[in-house]
């Protein structure tokens, strides 16, 4: 599982930098850090879904919050969010 979510966000990650604006390549690489760190957190959990990462990644941008100006972190908040389309399980 952290190996496919890993795979998706770079697959993201470098759509962005490939076709996205400065703000998104911006964005998408702050997220990045993040989500690394989240991962790295999760490889030490018993079972992993997709609400866990979810709930990771919220206290983890919750916690740097101070780190970016609101607008900044507004523009991080939609990045997630896109990218939560893409880690998404298919039903």
């Amino acid at each position: 599982m952290l190996e496919r979510w890993d795979k998706i966000c770079q697959n993201w990650v470098n759509h962005q930098l490939e076709h996205g604006s400065d703000d998104e390549v911006f964005s998408s690489g702050y997220l990045q850090g993040h989500f690394a760190v989240v991962l790295s957190h999760l490889e030490q959990q018993p079972q992993l879904d997709f609400p866990l990462l979810q709930a990771q990644m919220a206290q983890n941008l919750e916690q740097a919050k101070s780190e970016l100006a609101p607008e900044d972190m507004a523009l991080v908040s939609n990045a997630w969010q896109q990218l939560c389309e893409q880690l998404q399980p298919t039903t």
